[in-house]
């Protein structure tokens, strides 16, 4: 029922939307006939608006994969580095937050490894609302960040990496038959606030899915319970994404090989020094302005790098940003 309604939500919006442009036409022809430059003027202002709403649809039109209306798991996982990479990891969490909120998501903090000095070791945030996963699922990658560093007295340029990963949740409408033979599911206390409770029973669960090596944890929750259910939850939602990169490998080689997730593999840099840009190496989107990406300010690079997955042009070159 869910899906036939957004089929008809999707058919009688671009009726109405053909009904308005022709409409502005006939008022155009109208506006020529009679010689009244002030109808042609109103009309000529409602089609640059339909301009605007056609670019929209556009990019919802390519929000249409098995699992793109779902919500979403998103990971973010400190590089080599220590202290600097774990705290480009925290900007980079604060920057898919932001983002999400500012789509009217909501967000939920799973679990949280906090660094030894500053920033986060790892962490899992849940984002909810349509099409989360649809819109995040080109951000899985490694970001790359150029800066002066504030941990460093004498004021050197460092460079540190992250990685984002991205999968969704997995609904009723999808099995994924699990063997828990197959899963060891340690438990251990959880880390970050939360109270005396938290901090002093092992109420945080980690399964490991022991045939592709992927682990999942939960400390969300003060019961263990509940926290290993949310993480049998996002086991079955990353066995699910594993599929779909399967199927999209079997459909399209190419495409699979530009989508190999690995340390190796950057797909967006962000440099706040010598020169402010952040730059997307895959479709060449570039901003001048990185506080404004670093706020969440994402949907145009989001927008050119769905546009690049269903194209499958080639990558844009990675630029020497040092």
């Amino acid at each position: 029922m869910r899906e036939r309604q957004q089929l008809d939500d999707g058919i009688s919006s671009v009726r109405k939307f053909e009904a308005q442009l022709q409409e502005n036409i006939d008022l155009i022809e109208l506006g020529e006939m009679e010689d009244d430059q002030e109808i042609i003027t109103v009309a000529e202002a409602s089609l640059k608006e339909m301009l605007a709403e056609a670019n929209r649809r556009q990019v919802e039109a390519m929000l249409s994969g098995e699992a793109d209306s779902n919500d979403t798991y998103l990971e973010v996982h400190a590089g080599a580095g220590g202290t600097e990479s774990q705290d480009w990891a925290n900007m980079l969490l604060r920057m898919y937050t932001r983002w999400a909120e500012k789509q009217g998501y909501k967000v939920e903090v799973l679990e949280m490894h906090d660094g030894e000095e500053a920033g986060i070791k790892s962490a899992t945030i849940l984002v909810k609302g349509h099409n989360a996963y649809g819109w995040l699922k080109t951000e899985s990658g490694v970001h790359r960040l150029v800066r002066i560093s504030p941990y460093d007295s004498n004021a050197r340029r460092h460079t540190s990496f992250s990685s984002i990963w991205v999968y969704p949740v997995v609904d009723d409408s999808i099995n994924i038959d699990i063997n828990e033979s197959d899963c060891r599911i340690d438990t251990y206390r959880a880390s970050g606030s939360g109270g005396q409770h938290i901090n002093t029973t092992d109420s945080a669960v980690r399964i490991t899915h022991i045939p592709t090596g992927i682990a999942v944890a939960c400390q969300q929750e003060r019961s263990q319970h509940k926290n290993k259910a949310k993480a049998w939850e996002m086991l079955r939602s990353r066995l699910y994404e594993v599929e779909l990169e399967k199927r999209e490998a079997a459909a399209n080689a190419e495409a699979a090989s530009k989508t190999d997730i690995g340390w190796g593999h950057q797909i967006r840099s962000y440099v706040l020094q010598p020169y402010q840009m952040v730059k997307d190496v895959r479709t060449g989107v570039e901003s001048t302005a990185p506080g404004d990406v670093l706020d969440g300010a994402l949907n145009p690079f989001m927008e050119a790098a769905l546009a690049h997955r269903i194209s499958g042009k080639p990558d844009a070159g990675v630029d020497d940003l040092n």
